[in-house]
């Protein structure tokens, strides 16, 4: 099981808020496309906003302490969440919301494993301290 480079602690700890926040970000995906489900049959779309905006800040919560700007980004998309706005306007924000949230992950894990990275040598020595 290669799981790539061995991170210190603190690199531990982000990339497991980083994981927990991408799986928080999968159900929030879920809702906006379950959103546009409602949307585009015209059904009501109350109860679907409704869960979105429940669904927001637990995620802001959990990317606070560590990864502040990312949270900003989803409390940015909570405000469009909660705005009164036309349908299909609130769908394409939202979608571009959750996407640039992922992408902004994605960036957060990658420097995590490059500046978390604990090289052989040094954890050889740690190892035999």
């Amino acid at each position: 099981m290669a799981a790539g480079p061995k991170l210190d602690g603190a690199g531990v700890q982000k990339m497991k808020t980083l994981e927990d926040a991408t799986t928080m970000l999968h159900r929030i995906h879920g809702l906006v496309e379950t959103y546009a489900i409602a949307v585009k049959k015209s059904h009501p779309t109350s109860f679907t906003i409704q869960q979105i905006r429940r669904a927001l800040p637990p995620l802001i919560g959990l990317l606070k302490g560590q990864f502040g700007m990312i949270a900003d980004q989803v409390a940015a998309l909570n405000l469009v969440a909660s705005r009164g706005s036309n349908e299909q306007t609130r769908l394409r924000v939202l979608r571009e919301g959750v996407g640039s949230a992922r992408i902004s992950i994605d960036i957060a894990m990658v420097r995590v494993k490059e500046n978390h990275a604990v090289k052989e040598d040094d954890a050889a020595q740690h190892g035999a301290a």
